[in-house]
């Protein structure tokens, strides 16, 4: 029996990553809640939803869900990130 171990880290070249400019505030911003489906995730958003809009004056949040929990999001969900002035995700059991 053979076992292989993979190794989980990044093989390019990390110097190509650069930290997004965060925002001013969050008035009137668009903000994409990306969930995994898990349950958990849907309590979590509500709460997190109602702080952004009534303590932050956040314009509109647009929830998506992942087809797969355990894939990366598919092309129709990265294809809306660009149109989004933030973006959270979420992992819930």
């Amino acid at each position: 029996m053979t076992i292989t171990i993979l190794d989980p880290t990044h093989e390019e070249d990390s110097k190509v990553f650069q930290m997004a400019s965060g925002l001013k505030n969050l008035k009137g911003a668009r903000i994409g809640f990306i969930s995994n489906g898990k349950k958990g995730t849907y309590p979590f958003f509500n709460v997190l939803e109602s702080l952004l809009k009534n303590e932050y004056d956040v314009g509109e949040v647009v929830r998506v869900v992942k087809k797969n929990y355990s894939a990366p999001a598919d092309s129709e969900i990265m294809n809306q990130v660009p149109k989004w002035d933030a973006v959270v995700t979420g992992v819930g059991d």
